[in-house]
């Protein structure tokens, strides 16, 4: 699918050109000085577009000198403004960023109001030459929508072409879209009846591609993987982020990974396949356990998504970090890379299934070691769907799939969620996941 280009910064996006790599600084926007330091690390591990959270007026005044900073050192790399709830924060942040990411359902529960206040966006973005992008996320639509088509794919889509359609109506097309979901399959259907709508309209539109919280590990590169390439196999997708509950500069070879294959520039590491009875038995010679795991994802994902197979048997070897051969054959290896696979795909769980955000300017907690935490103790209930989530805008509703979440509050405490209702809330932070274990424990 050939998109429309879209220029942000120096940087065209779309268009049938490269996939661009992107990601999201975890830092407070505010602190400048560590907000610089990040960016500058990223732009030389290899992002092209770095996304930063804007929540106050505040922000948008840091955004500026971050930008300046950067700019003083030689470094063009475009800046995303992330806002949320406030057209307000947007409109002045797109003054300054060179694109503004907005999920614009937010910006007010009247519908009429939101569209009045993003037709305003929208001559400010033209004005001053912004890109935008509407991020949509599972779980996070409104009401409205979810009314007439439930919590869907198809509602997603539905939402989507909303507000395409409003930009069009303001002649606006310097537009980025994305339909977010931590779950591979409502993320991949989602963004197909994105692109068979906008294609039906004579609509192109790039599409940023990620599957949201998607962990940290060999389970969020696994996930990621398998959801960003079912897509960008088919055409579909311009620009990537993964999500990883980890430091953003390792969210960058993946995504890297993702652009070079799917631009012709690499190619898998897989050396024979037979696929018989629905069971794919593939051999590898890769050149490192990372690339087994991302080879083998895109390999095979959308197979296990679209259910053109049951399951996989790896075979062949990869290359360990010091140097030795490991044989796959047979091995725990090759089960655990399965069982990974699979769940990732979400054809057979092994083992509970986490949701867990990147984290970024408005987490206000140590997201990723909690994480950790989370899982460790948590590992024994299989098949329970977790979310881990960094901040109170975002969490209770695009942890739409988990059955129970941690969710942020700031000031030391955290709300527990059954589903999508809070059950407990202002726990302690050194209370909290013990208080969630009982609370699972006693639901069983």
């Amino acid at each position: 699918m050939k998109t429309r280009e879209v220029k942000a910064g120096n940087l065209i996006i779309g268009g049938g050109r490269h996939i661009v790599v992107q990601t999201m600084c975890n830092t407070h926007t505010s602190d400048i000085g560590a907000s610089v330091a990040q960016c500058r690390e990223l732009y030389r591990a290899g992002a092209e577009m770095i996304r930063l959270t804007v929540p106050t007026m505040e922000d948008v005044k840091a955004l500026a000198e971050i930008k300046a900073r950067l700019r003083s050192e030689g470094i063009e790399v475009p800046l995303v403004a992330d806002v949320h709830f406030s057209s307000g924060i947007a409109i002045a942040a797109a003054e300054v960023a060179e694109k503004v990411r907005i999920n614009p359902g937010n910006f007010h529960k009247d519908h009429q109001e939101a569209c009045r206040q993003f037709a305003r966006l929208v001559q400010v973005c033209k004005e001053h030459g912004t890109a935008m992008r509407i991020g949509l996320n599972h779980g996070s639509l409104g009401s409205r929508i979810t009314t007439l088509y439930g919590n869907t794919p198809l509602a997603m889509k539905e939402a989507a072409m909303e507000w395409i359609g409003l930009c069009l109506e303001n002649d606006f097309h310097d537009v980025v879209v994305s339909l977010k979901a931590s779950n591979t399959i409502v993320m991949v259907q989602a963004y197909r009846l994105l692109a068979q709508a906008m294609e039906g309209k004579g609509i192109a539109f790039p599409l940023h591609l990620g599957v949201t919280e998607a962990g940290n590990g060999d389970s969020g590169r696994i996930k990621s993987a398998v959801g960003i390439s079912a897509l960008l196999s088919e055409g579909i997708g311009d620009t990537v982020r993964v999500s990883l509950t980890e430091p953003p500069v390792n969210e960058i070879p993946v995504a890297r990974y993702l652009s070079d294959r799917y631009g012709q520039k690499t190619a898998s590491s897989l050396a024979a396949l037979d696929i018989t009875d629905r069971k794919a038995v593939a051999v590898y010679k890769a050149p490192s356990r990372e690339r087994l795991m991302l080879d083998m994802s895109c390999d095979f994902g959308k197979m296990l998504l679209d259910r053109e197979i049951d399951d996989v048997e790896l075979r062949g070897s990869y290359i360990s970090d010091d140097g030795r051969e490991i044989r796959l054959d047979g091995s725990a290896d090759a089960a655990y890379f399965a069982d990974e696979l699979l769940q990732a795909a979400r054809r057979r769980f092994y083992k509970p299934e986490y949701v867990a955000c990147p984290g970024c300017g408005r987490t206000m907690y140590n997201l990723e070691e909690t994480f950790n935490e989370v899982k460790r103790r948590t590992s024994h209930l299989k098949g329970v769907v977790i979310a881990v989530m960094g901040c109170i805008v975002n969490g209770p509703g695009e942890m739409a799939d988990a059955d129970w979440g941690y969710v942020g509050e700031g000031n030391r405490k955290v709300t527990i969620y059954r589903r999508n209702t809070p059950i407990l809330k202002h726990v302690p932070e050194d209370e909290a996941i013990d208080r969630l274990l009982e609370l699972i424990s006693s639901s069983r």
